[in-house]
């Protein structure tokens, strides 16, 4: 049986999945690639007065206070009626909550209420990709073949920078053509909406899928193991801290390099709007070529491996390369691709290392819950932290040092992460590779509940 699974997970069926579920990551990255980029229209537009960059840092880190309750309630449905059905829903709830927000009345208009209505918006965002990144990685995963999961993965991640840099594509474009009086006017509104039609190629995409084999075949199975957010934090909490440090390193990263940056630049080293968004372009673009090449290197010397090397690289050049951005606009550049590069490691083997921690039964209610909770208390508000801390002390250099920090707590987690290289995702234990024979799991007995209990 797990042959003829095998045999479908190959041609164009797995093409297509690799497709649908990038294809969502960069519906959610296509708004914080804009959100991001529109930064300074948006203070103008809701957040007029002397915090306003705060207000939108605020708008920013709020969308991710319902992403571990959008966890919460996506990963266990997920893991109860399967991952296809979940990840149509998400993706068509985040496109059309970022396309409103270009719809929305700005402050001039409609004082308090403006502000309020794009918080709103921001919620309904973060609730659904509470849902999105778990069930996308996990159904991926789920979907590739043992030997090939990180190549195939970094596809996942692929999809992110795709819709990051896309998102800042469409703002660089905008600023061109319609120049900066024309974008404060209201031209930032074209990227938000440019996200509905993105969108809904993709649930088009996600409608049209097969469920995942190792999914399907649980649900096949004559026994039922428990299941839901209470067996995940009783029975398997190891596997949720390890995954919770991990992200903490992951997004505070992530969201300092990618998402803070061009604030950062703008607002304390004084770089011109364009020149930021080009700038922010090159680097991403270097970091969306290097994520097959990562993605492959994981299948051949593990996940581990990778993730030690790109902490221990930023645990060391963090600080040296956000003072070199401090020295000019090439400078800036070289200093951004460094740390990117440093950086790819880890975001080229999310989906294959994430899914891998946990067993099929809890696996969408593991990643979602721990990768969001990490998440929302990390990531998303890592631009606002950063921003805070520099206007309120000067000190430049606090993004690296907190990039610093939070790879220390990724290094201590690393040191718990089990190998799970080549290993098969099929069945309720957890995944594990040996050294001798990667490609089988190692037994762990877990608690299992007849079907008539």
């Amino acid at each position: 049986m797990r042959d003829s699974m095998e045999s479908t997970r190959t041609g164009f069926p797995l093409r297509r999945s690799v497709a649908a579920s990038a294809m969502g990551n960069a519906t959610e990255w296509f708004d914080y690639g804009v959100y991001a980029a529109t930064a300074g229209y948006l203070t103008s537009a809701f957040f007029p007065g002397e915090l306003g960059t705060l207000g939108t840092m605020l708008g920013f880190a709020i969308s991710f206070a319902l992403r571990p309750l959008g966890g919460m309630v996506w990963g266990p449905l997920g893991d109860r009626i399967g991952r296809k059905a979940v990840l149509a829903t998400t993706i068509l709830l985040m496109s059309v909550a970022t396309g409103a927000i270009g719809l929305l009345p700005t402050h001039a208009t409609a004082g308090v209420l403006a502000p309020i209505l794009l918080i709103t918006l921001r919620v309904v965002q973060g609730f659904s990709t509470g849902g999105e990144y778990g069930g996308a990685a996990t159904y991926l995963a789920e979907c590739a073949q043992d030997r090939k999961r990180g190549f195939l993965g970094s596809f996942l991640e692929f999809g992110t920078l795709a819709g990051f840099v896309g998102g800042s594509a469409v703002v660089l474009a905008c600023q061109l053509v319609l120049g900066s009086d024309a974008m404060y006017a209201g031209g930032w509104r074209i990227p938000f909406l440019l996200a509905v039609p993105l969108g809904l190629t993709g649930w088009y995409l996600r409608a049209k899928l097969d469920e995942s084999p190792v999914f399907t075949e649980l649900c096949e199975g004559e026994r039922t193991p428990p299941a839901g957010l209470r067996e995940v934090l009783t029975t398997y909490r190891r596997e949720l801290l390890t995954l919770i440090g991990l992200v903490v390193a992951l997004n505070v990263v992530n969201y300092t390099l990618l998402t803070y940056q061009p604030t950062y630049l703008q607002h304390t080293l004084g770089v011109g709007e364009s020149t930021t968004t080009a700038m922010m372009l090159i680097g991403q673009l270097v970091m969306m070529v290097s994520l097959p090449f990562f993605g492959r290197l994981s299948d051949r010397v593990g996940r581990r491996p990778l993730w030690l090397v790109s902490l221990l690289g930023l645990t060391v050049f963090a600080v040296p390369m956000y003072w070199l951005m401090g020295r000019g606009i090439v400078w800036a550049v070289l200093g951004f691709v460094i740390l990117g590069l440093l950086y790819v490691p880890q975001l080229s083997t999310i989906s294959s290392t994430f899914p891998a921690i946990f067993p099929t039964h809890v696996r969408y209610a593991g990643f979602a819950l721990g990768y969001n909770v990490s998440t929302a208390a990390f990531g998303g508000t890592a631009p606002l932290i950063n921003e805070a801390v520099i206007e309120h002390t000067g000190w430049t250099l606090f993004p690296a040092v907190y990039m610093v920090a939070a790879s220390l707590i990724g290094l201590i987690a690393c040191a718990y992460l089990r190998e799970t290289a080549g290993t098969s995702l099929h069945g309720t234990e957890i995944p594990e590779a040996e050294t001798d024979r990667a490609d089988e799991p190692v037994p762990v007995e877990i608690p299992v509940r007849g079907s008539g209990a």
